[in-house]
């Protein structure tokens, strides 16, 4: 969850207005601060937590913070009272996983968790994918197994082109898709390739997409390959409000038996 928070602070200023492909871009800037993607990190994990149901916890947080750069559609589904479960295919159910992977027992539980965590509002075929994809990137990671192995699984699980690799990527890659087959596979490759968790961001961040989003599921699974650097998570967690500070807490609380896996 660190990782995921950590990536959506550092890409925001990326995101929208100054996408870069420098991969030297400035880590942290006066825009550097959370948005959707930790809310709804914080979502999923408070959801698992306290048991309860996954729309409810979206909805809750979402309204909480309902300026924090969610994509038109989501933000309407959020605001509507009659909201129906929505068939989104955006990027949006990958961006929150990371939390399953954790909280999870095994690879089975991450993949049912992942599906019920983005068919609220992502219930789309590729919607569930990118959850599963990205929760199952990082339960794969803390069960030991390597970055090529995830690479590996990952393409079995989805069907994704986990083969190409993050220049490759770069090369070809168009401008703000959104889409999780657009984006949930070229953030997990950044991870896959990468010698360090600033690294992965730099990656992530770098392509020139959906800065935020793509740095978070990246960061997220780069978490515990490599950890975070000291100085990364206190300038990103500096950012968080109370209420997300909280869940993360919670978290951080559920999960210490966890950490000696990161290495």
């Amino acid at each position: 969850m660190l990782g995921a928070i950590c990536g959506d602070v550092i890409g925001r200023p990326y995101e929208f207005e100054a996408p870069t492909t420098n991969y030297d871009f400035e880590l942290f800037t006066d825009q550097s601060r959370f948005s959707d993607d930790t809310v709804m990190t914080a979502a999923v994990a408070d959801a698992i937590l306290n048991e309860r149901p996954f729309d409810e916890a979206l909805v809750e947080f979402g309204l909480r913070h309902i300026e924090g750069g969610y994509g038109k559609g989501f933000k309407a589904w959020l605001l509507d009272v009659n909201r129906q479960p929505g068939t989104s295919y955006g990027n949006g159910s990958g961006m929150r996983a990371s939390p399953v992977g954790w909280l999870s027992g095994s690879l089975a539980e991450t993949i049912g968790l992942a599906w019920r965590s983005a068919m609220p509002s992502h219930g789309h075929p590729e919607g569930i994918k990118g959850a599963i994809a990205a929760a199952a990137a990082v339960r794969l990671a803390l069960e030991g197994k390597t970055q090529e192995e995830v690479r590996s699984v990952v393409a079995s699980l989805t069907g994704y082109d986990m083969n190409r690799s993050v220049e490759q990527i770069r090369a070809n890659y168009p401008r703000f898709k959104v889409t999780c087959q657009d984006s949930v596979p070229e953030a997990i490759i950044c991870a896959i390739e990468a010698t360090s968790y600033e690294d992965a961001v730099r990656k992530a961040v770098s392509l020139g997409n959906d800065a935020d989003t793509q740095a978070a599921i990246a960061g997220s699974i780069a978490e515990v390959y490599f950890g975070v650097p000291d100085q990364i998570a206190e300038r990103a967690l500096a950012t968080m409000t109370p209420d997300l500070r909280q869940v993360y807490d919670q978290f951080v609380d559920r999960t210490a038996h966890l950490r000696p896996a990161i290495r």
